[in-house]
């Protein structure tokens, strides 16, 4: 267990301290989603409708930016250092993927110091499921940018996946619009988005209107999602593994 826990909680910490090492992060990634739903939620009147769509935003802005780092440390050797490390790759996928999540969570919070802006009252009985929430959902778009950074080999490249694809699957996730809005593919789109189960999930925490799917699939549809893109990368990290010995 030891073999196991250790190198987790050595990339975990690695990537804090990293962190602590650029603060301009932070403004970075909490100003734009804030400012984005300050212009949208002001202009329609309805800051509380945009609330959670923003709140996933800023997570997976920080998603973004912290696994840059896979390719970074490609490039610096620390990557293939790692994996031919005896330490199991599963171990060393969560670490980074725990780190980067971490910092993800940490932001999402700083982002719900602004819900009393939105009307959004948070008691206590609600404070831990949803600290708990925005865990999970930075947990699965963090597997989901290291599962496309695994497969990049610049950050110019990295950037312009996650432009096509994670812009897109947010703005179908009910974070614009509800899904009882929607109309023919864009309904089924949606539908088969993991996004729109993470706004769900927010919006029933929060007790926030739009809150469909219902909660627990919302919570069963991004745990497993999380899942799968864990032992995804995991796969991954060993197939690497084994050219790298070959």
């Amino acid at each position: 267990m030891s073999n196991f826990l250790l190198p987790a909680a050595t990339l975990w910490q690695r990537e804090l301290v990293r962190f602590w090492r650029q603060k301009s992060r932070v403004l970075g990634v909490v100003a734009s989603p804030l400012v984005f739903w300050l212009l949208i939620g002001y202009g329609s009147n309805d800051l509380a409708r945009f609330y959670s769509g923003s709140l996933v935003l800023t997570v997976m802005f920080s998603a973004i930016f912290s696994t840059i780092s896979i390719i970074e440390d490609r490039r610096e050797g620390f990557l293939l250092s790692m994996l031919v490390s005896p330490a199991p790759r599963t171990s060393l996928v969560l670490g980074k993927i725990l780190g980067s999540a971490t910092l993800a969570w940490i932001q999402g919070l700083i982002f719900l110091c602004f819900a009393p802006l939105a009307g959004v009252g948070i008691g206590f009985a609600e404070l831990l499921p949803v600290i708990a929430a925005i865990f999970l959902i930075s947990f699965t778009l963090t597997g989901l940018g290291f599962a496309i950074a695994w497969k990049m080999e610049s950050t110019a490249g990295f950037h312009g996946i996650m432009n096509l694809l994670l812009v897109p699957m947010w703005m179908v996730s009910g974070a614009l619009f509800p899904m009882a809005t929607a109309h023919g593919w864009i309904k089924a789109i949606m539908w088969a988005n993991p996004l729109t189960y993470s706004v769900s999930l927010l919006n029933h925490v929060l007790r926030l209107p739009n809150a469909a799917p219902g909660a627990a699939v919302s919570l069963g549809v991004t745990a497993g999602f999380g899942l799968v893109l864990l032992l995804a990368c995991g796969v991954m990290a060993a197939q690497k593994s084994a050219r790298s010995a070959a």
